[in-house]
Order: structure tokens, then sequence, then C-alpha cells
């Protein structure tokens, strides 16, 4: 059975970073995609970014790139999201997934069929 562990959050100040992490077990992945989304209170559902686990080039929304860097461990199957120079905007219940979107499709949540428990990222000061 398929299982995501997601982890990592907390309470930043804005300007900080954090690193979420996402562990992947029960299967085996070389076709897939993991991908990070958020969602705030009161708002839908949003695409932070993704990666494929055979390579390739990683997938930002416009509003993390710069800040924010997906990178992924397949000894360890293991995914990262590194969060930099944070922002109140940022802050939202972030959980990883899995799925085998096709290129197109990689930033449309209904694509993904495994999900983390998500864990809670504040930024405040």
């Amino acid at each position: 059975q398929v299982q995501l562990t997601d982890a990592g959050g907390g309470l930043v100040q804005p300007g900080g970073s954090l690193r979420l992490s996402c562990a992947v077990s029960g299967g085996t992945f070389n076709s897939y995609a993991v991908a990070w989304f958020r969602q705030a209170p009161g708002k839908e559902r949003e695409f932070v970014a993704a990666t494929r686990w055979s390579g390739g080039n990683p997938y930002y929304t416009d509003s993390v790139k710069g800040r924010f860097s997906i990178t992924k461990d397949k000894a360890s199957n293991a995914v990262y999201l590194q969060m930099n120079s944070l922002k109140p905007e940022d802050t939202a219940v972030y959980s990883c997934a899995v799925g085998r979107p096709i290129i197109s499709a990689i930033r449309d949540w209904k694509m993904y069929y495994y999900w983390g428990q998500g864990t809670q990222v504040t930024v405040s000061s």
C-alpha cells in the first residue's frame, strides 16, 4: 500500500526558510510524478511544485519560482521542498502527492491519487 508522510512545517517569520519532506513508501514510482500542493483557509487547493521521479526539469507555480526548490532522493524515496524567502501569503497546509499526470496536467491536483496528510506552514511575524 502506497503511503506518503509529509513533515517539516512550522511557524517562521517572513523572509525565513523551511524544508518540507515527503517520504514515499509501498511501491515503485519510476513513471510517476511527485508534487506539492497547498491550501490556505477559504481558498482552493493550489499547485506549488512537481518533479518526475525519472528525471527532467521541475515545475513551479509562478509565485514561488526563485524561492522554492523541489528535489528528490531516490535512495531514500523522499522528496523535499526547500522554501526560502517565505512570505505571509505562503501560509497554508502543504501536502505532497503522487500520480501519473501527463505533462500538460502536472499542475492538476485531480491527476494525483496518493496524498500525504499535510503539514501546516505559517509565515508570520
